[in-house]
């Protein structure tokens, strides 16, 4: 009986260690909080044209979720949510200056692992779609 109330609060520990993720698009998401999930790009393009290859890319692969845009006081970054291959992406676009745009993409699975070889595929779609 011991045995079993050990091995429960010991369940129970991994459960809460395991915790969540800050996501890109400035939300929460369950998860292993120590893994590499996100890829980062800087592009000499605008902000609005990187977003729009995000979303035509994101759109491609799986399916657009949500899209945001948050207006800060010297900034705006926008942010989109999707699907792809039963995993959530998350990509957020943002100034660096006026002629560099960053744009960072992060893929979680359903499960919580991260999916660090779809990011740097969405990433580099991203980056191919800006070239045509």
């Amino acid at each position: 009986m011991k045995l079993k109330i050990l091995c429960g609060f010991f369940a129970v520990l991994a459960m809460m260690a395991a915790g969540c993720v800050n996501t890109v698009s400035g939300g929460k998401a369950a998860g292993m909080p120590f893994t590499k999930d996100k890829v980062e790009g800087h592009y000499e393009r605008s902000v609005d044209a990187v977003f729009t290859a995000a979303k035509e890319v994101i759109s491609a692969n799986g399916t657009l979720n949500s899209e945001s845009i948050v207006h800060g006081d010297t900034n705006q970054v926008k942010t989109i949510v999707g699907k792809v291959n039963d995993r959530t992406v998350y990509v957020r676009v943002m100034p660096i200056d006026s002629k560099v745009t960053s744009v960072t993409v992060q893929a979680r699975t359903a499960g919580g692992g991260s999916d660090i070889y779809l990011a740097h595929e969405m990433e580099k779609q991203i980056a191919l779609q800006l070239v045509r």
